[in-house]
C-alpha cells in the first residue's frame, strides 16, 4: 500500500469561549491540517501552532509541511520511524506534529487496528480536566457550576495574574465545590519565587492536586532547593519542550515531580513518548494537555496516553469550545471521562472534503 495523495489544509477556528491566561488571551484557533490518502485509507493530522509556547505559528508550519507531503506521495505505508528523515527536516513543532499524527494514523488504519493497541495500550479510559480561564470570582463559580453540571469531575483553573486574587477565587471555588471535587492550577509562569511559598501553602490547605509551571523557566531552578514533598505536586509544562528538556529536569534535585506533555511542543506522539519512557524511568508522572485542537489532535494525545504507564492525569479539553471542527468520533466524553472508540487508526472520520 502506497501514499498516493497528501493534502494540507489551513484553518482559523474562532472559539465559542474565549478564554485569558497570566501572559495572553485566546479567541481563535490557526490550525494546520493534513490528510494522508493510500489505497483507501486515510491518515489524519492536526496541530494548533502556539506563538506564546514556543514561537511557532501555522505559517511556519505550512510552508515547511508542503515539500515534506509532496515527497511522501508513492512512498510505502509503514511504521512512523520509517519516515524519521523526513521528520527531522522540520523545524516547527507543529509541522512535525500533524504529520507524525497523520503517519501514525494511516499506519494503524492499514494495519485495521486501533493506534493504541498497536503502542501497547496500558489505560482504557481516564477522566480529564477542564479548564476555567482567568477571571473575577464569580466568573470562576459561574464556570465551575456548568462544567459539574455538564459532569466534570476535576477543574483546571487558570491563576498567575493577581496573586490575592488568585487566592481568593481558589478559596471561595473550594467552598462552593466542597471535598468531592479535584482542583489543579495552571499559573503559566505568572509567578516569582516569593509567591511560590505562599501559593504552596494555600494549596495544601485547599487540597490542591497540582500546580502547573508557576515559575518562568529561567526561574525553575529555585525550586530545586525546596523539599521534593512540596515539588511533587509541581508540574512542568513551559519549562518542557523536548526530550534534552526533560532529560535537564530529571536531574536531581529536580524542580517538578509532574511532567505535561504536550504534542504541539515535542512535535507528535513518537517524541512525546519518548518522553514518556524517559519519566516512567524516574517516576515523574505524567499529565498530557492540548492546545484549543480538533477531535484529530485530542485522539492522538489520548493514543499516547492510554500506551504509557506514567499516565497519571489528562488534561484534554481544547476541542471543546471551537466553533467547527473537521473530524467526529475518535472518542468517547462522559461523565468527564474520555474513552477511546474501538475503530482503526485514531478513529476519527472527517467531516468535510479538506
Amino acid at each position: 500500500m502506497r501514499i498516493a495523495r497528501a493534502v494540507l489544509h489551513a484553518a482559523d477556528v474562532p472559539l465559542t469561549r474565549p478564554y485569558a491566561v497570566a501572559n495572553h488571551a485566546t479567541d481563535h484557533a490557526p490550525m494546520v491540517l493534513l490528510r494522508l490518502e493510500a489505497d483507501g485509507a486515510l491518515g489524519l493530522g492536526a496541530a494548533t501552532p502556539e506563538p506564546e509556547v514556543n514561537s511557532d505559528t501555522r505559517d511556519a508550519a505550512l510552508a515547511e509541511l508542503d515539500p515534506v507531503v509532496e515527497r511522501l506521495r508513492g512512498r510505502d505505508v509503514a511504521p512512523p520511524a520509517a519516515f524519521a528523515a523526513e521528520l527531522a527536516t522540520l523545524r516547527s513543532p507543529g509541522a512535525r506534529m500533524a504529520l507524525d499524527i497523520a503517519l501514525h494514523d494511516l499506519w494503524a488504519r492499514a494495519a485495521g487496528r486501533p493506534l493504541v493497541e498497536l503502542l501497547g495500550r496500558v489505560h482504557d479510559a481516564l477522566p480529564t480536566s477542564v479548564t476555567i480561564g482567568i477571571g473575577d470570582v464569580a466568573h470562576t463559580l459561574d464556570e465551575a457550576r456548568e462544567y459539574l453540571g455538564r459532569g466534570f469531575r476535576v477543574l483546571k483553573v487558570k491563576i498567575g495574574e493577581q496573586f490575592d486574587l488568585d487566592l481568593e477565587r481558589l478559596s471561595r471555588l473550594r467552598e462552593r465545590t466542597g471535598p468531592d471535587v479535584t482542583i489543579r492550577v495552571d499559573a503559566n509562569v505568572g509567578y516569582r519565587p516569593p509567591e511560590l511559598l505562599q501559593l504552596l501553602r494555600r494549596a495544601a490547605a485547599l487540597d490542591i492536586e497540582l500546580i502547573e509551571q508557576p515559575l518562568p523557566r529561567d526561574l525553575v531552578d529555585a525550586q530545586r532547593a525546596l523539599p521534593a514533598a512540596l515539588t511533587a505536586t509541581l508540574m512542568a509544562d513551559e519549562s518542557l519542550h523536548d526530550l534534552a528538556d526533560a532529560e535537564a529536569l530529571c536531574a536531581a534535585p529536580r524542580p517538578f515531580g509532574l511532567f505535561n506533555v504536550k504534542l504541539v511542543k515535542c512535535g507528535g506522539i513518537g517524541p512525546a513518548r519518548a518522553i514518556a519512557a524517559l519519566a516512567a524511568q524516574h517516576g515523574i508522572g505524567l499529565m498530557w494537555g492540548c492546545m484549543d485542537d480538533s477531535r484529530i489532535a485530542i485522539a492522538a494525545a489520548l493514543h499516547a496516553a492510554c500506551s504509557c504507564a506514567a499516565t497519571r492525569f489528562l488534561d484534554l479539553d481544547g476541542h471543546l469550545d471551537l466553533s467547527r471542527d473537521f473530524a467526529e468520533g475518535g472518542f468517547t466524553l462522559e461523565g468527564g471521562v474520555l474513552r477511546l472508540l474501538d475503530r482503526p487508526g485514531l478513529g476519527v472520520a472527517p467531516t468535510s472534503d479538506w
